[in-house]
Formats: structure tokens, sequence, C-alpha cells
């Protein structure tokens, strides 16, 4: 179980592109000490996408991967892969990478018991069995092979496609949907107190059966982070005590 450290920051869905440089922002204020922590925590979809195979994503994210194994050297931090990133531990081999085969991921923090996830891993079957072929090593190797050979024209036009895609919308009954999926159903009351999870950027958060939920808002959308912090808490998601800070 990972121990949470005071002044964590977790962030997600920051879907980085073109039109969307927030992320890389971020990781240059972190490297500047701007920002300070020593521990972060992503929630996936990090980038709007990114896999090991695919070597014009990677090309794409050069200046983000750069700084991101840059600082895993001096930050410890936890990647919990996403439905746009994944296949990571070649292009970060310093970072605790977690596919979905391994979420969710249980923490502590305090005497909180806490769950992190992305948030689709309790998709529906159609949703799994896609996935599955999409995030296959060997199929994406022949694909990225074939891709090679067009100058990349089927990466490119999908990221190209990916930019335009609008991510910052609310989600109408939002908590009766979650209410819905099957996470709930795999939690026992009393062995986890808080579930955070990205994926739907919602920003919102909701009790089940004595169970604290929160949905990371997308940081394209509000430039919002979190950190785990004790005292002077300017935001409660829950009953784990964080900060936002948003952008000024």
């Amino acid at each position: 179980m990972i121990e949470i450290k005071e002044g964590a920051i977790f962030l997600s869905d920051t879907h980085t592109n073109s039109s969307r440089p927030q992320f890389l922002k971020f990781l240059i204020k972190l490297e500047k000490k701007e920002i300070v922590t020593s521990q972060l925590f992503l929630l996936g979809d990090m980038f709007d996408f990114l896999a090991s195979e695919v070597s014009y994503t990677k090309e794409f994210y050069k200046r983000e991967i750069e700084l991101l194994n840059k600082l895993s050297k001096t930050v410890e931090i936890f990647y919990i892969e996403g439905n746009h990133d994944f296949n990571l531990e070649k292009i970060f081999p310093h970072i605790k990478v977690f596919p979905l085969s391994k979420q969710p991921v249980f923490a502590k923090y305090n005497s909180q018991r806490l769950m992190l996830l992305h948030g689709d891993k309790y998709e529906g079957k159609i949703y799994h069995i896609a996935h599955f072929f999409l995030r296959n090593s060997f199929i994406l190797s022949f694909l990225n092979f074939i891709d090679g050979f067009i100058d990349f024209k089927f990466s490119k036009e999908y990221i190209k496609k990916a930019d335009k895609k609008k991510i910052c919308k609310k989600i109408e009954k939002f908590s009766q949907i979650i209410k819905q999926k099957t996470i709930l159903d795999n939690v026992k009351v009393g062995k986890i107190d808080f579930i955070l999870e990205g994926h739907h950027h919602q920003g919102e958060g909701f009790l089940f059966d004595e169970i604290e939920y929160f949905n990371l808002s997308s940081y394209a959308c509000e430039e919002r982070y979190y950190i785990a912090k004790e005292d002077k808490i300017t935001y409660s998601i829950g009953k784990m005590d964080c900060e936002i800070m948003t952008k000024k």
C-alpha cells in the first residue's frame, strides 16, 4: 500500500495536445521549483495519445517525456495509466506505472485508506474488448510499422482530431451514473474510506454507503490540481483534506 505524504499533488486528464499545453507548463513549474512536492500522482490521460510502441507520439510529446523523466529522479511519481496513455513503462523507467490490469491502486493518507484509479476500470465488456486490442503491444507495433511507411499519417490525423475534441463539459446525473458503476460493488465498507478517480473530468464528490467518492476535474479545463494537506484546508474532498490550487 502506497503511503501518501503530506503535500502530495494529484493531477488528472490534461489531454496534452497542440491547443492544450497546460501540462507542459505545470511540469516546467515543477522543474523551476515554482511548485514543490515530493510526490506526484498522475491519474491518467495526461496525453491525448501516448504508447511506447507508437513512434510518432513519443516524438510529438518529447519535451513532456524528457521533463517527466528528469523530475522522476527527485520526485516520487506514480502514473496510473488512462485510456489515452498506456504501455508506458519503457518510456518512464523511473516512474511507478500502473496499467489498467493493476488498477485500482491502494494507498493510505494518515488514517484514511484510498483507492486510486483512472476511471475506466469498470466500463462495459465491449469497451474492455476494444481496449484489449488497442493496448496490445504486438498490434500497436505492427500498426506503427505500417504508419512509418506513410510518414505517420494515421498517428498525426488521430492526434489532430483529438485536439479538436471538447473535453470540458458537465455530465448530467453524474452521481447516478457513478452509483450504477460496479466500482462500488467492488469496495467493502470498512476496507476503503475514499475513492479517487479521473476520466470523467467533473470535479465532483459524493458519499456512497459511508465511502467518499471524488472525481478529479480535468487540468486542461480548470488548471486545478489537488494537494494532500492537513491544516489550513481550503477545500475538502470527503475525508481526505486537500487544497485546490487554481490558475490566478
